[in-house]
């Protein structure tokens, strides 16, 4: 496993989650789940601004022009980053006020897929759902406990998936067309000692790299064999999620966590719910735009 050289950037998240980078706007985004915060490192001067938000702000994902669609709680949210405005476009479980969404995903038709799950993190309270341009809402998976990780091939055929918990990242045949999904079978079982598998994203050999929750890196797995290939250590423990980008989508961006670390903990690893940046050697793919407007 080869060494890699990390660039640091102090957000001192609590709850570092959801990168991705926006081609648009040359811009990673990240979120600060517990403090509603989202972040924007601006390329090349990699500048980081800050919007705050009144709730728990889980996801942000690509909208038309200047607009990003926010997870918060429970709401969709439509945010234009020039003007600041607001709207509100959708909410899910109104029933279950503990519950807020988690990890969200577009895929290659501009439909959201975004989870939930319960902030008890009650077993099987979660659910994932895929919302269309015309807002319509449909459960594809139940029974969830933390919704997390998605990924989809190049060919748009398969798609990945991660329930925390399971320490599995499980594996759909997928129909772009119609966005049904299909069980096929566990492509990767992650050891407990290596951590939890939390946010993932795929590169252009069609690897799996996964944030390991408790397991100090983002792991490289080959979703064909289930074989480990490769890790990138962190000098943190809850490494939270990753994603491709920069203008030659080389660079991973990876959020960290403070989140279930005592004081002694967070005295030994200060850089805990820090963003980093790696470069590497194969790339990613930019992320999907929502067709939702």
């Amino acid at each position: 496993m080869q060494p890699y050289n990390l660039t640091t950037f102090p957000s001192q998240c609590f709850l570092g989650e959801g990168p991705i980078w926006i081609a648009k706007h040359q811009s990673f985004f990240w979120v600060d789940i517990e403090n509603g915060k989202l972040f924007q490192m601006t390329f090349p001067s990699q500048e980081v601004k800050t919007f705050k938000f009144p709730g728990r702000l889980a996801v942000a994902l690509e909208g038309k022009g200047n607009e990003l669609i926010l997870g918060l709680d429970r709401s969709l949210i439509r945010f234009d980053l020039e003007t600041g405005k607001q709207e509100k476009l959708l909410e899910l479980e109104q029933e279950f006020p503990l519950h807020r969404f988690n990890d969200g995903k577009v895929d290659p038709k501009g439909r959201i897929w975004i989870g939930t799950l319960s902030t008890l993190f009650t077993e099987g309270a979660g659910s994932l759902y895929c919302i269309s341009e015309d807002l319509s809402v449909e459960k594809k998976l139940g029974n969830l406990t933390i919704s997390n990780g998605m990924a989809w091939t190049e060919d748009q055929w398969t798609f990945y998936f991660i329930d925390t918990p399971t320490q599995q990242v499980q594996e759909f045949d997928f129909d772009s067309e119609t966005g049904a999904i299909t069980f096929n079978r566990i492509v990767i079982q992650v050891p407990k000692e290596l951590g939890s598998p939390d946010g993932m994203c795929i590169d252009q050999e069609g690897m799996l790299w996964i944030a390991q929750y408790g397991g100090s890196g983002v792991y490289r797995w080959n979703p064909k064999s289930g074989e480990l290939l490769d890790k990138i250590e962190l000098p943190v423990p809850h490494v939270t999620s990753c994603a491709f980008g920069g203008p030659n989508l080389d660079q991973l961006l990876i959020t960290t966590a403070q989140e279930n670390l005592s004081p002694d903990q967070l005295k030994q690893f200060p850089q805990s719910g820090n963003v980093f940046l790696v470069k590497v050697d194969v790339g990613g793919f930019e992320s999907n735009s929502t067709a939702i407007g």
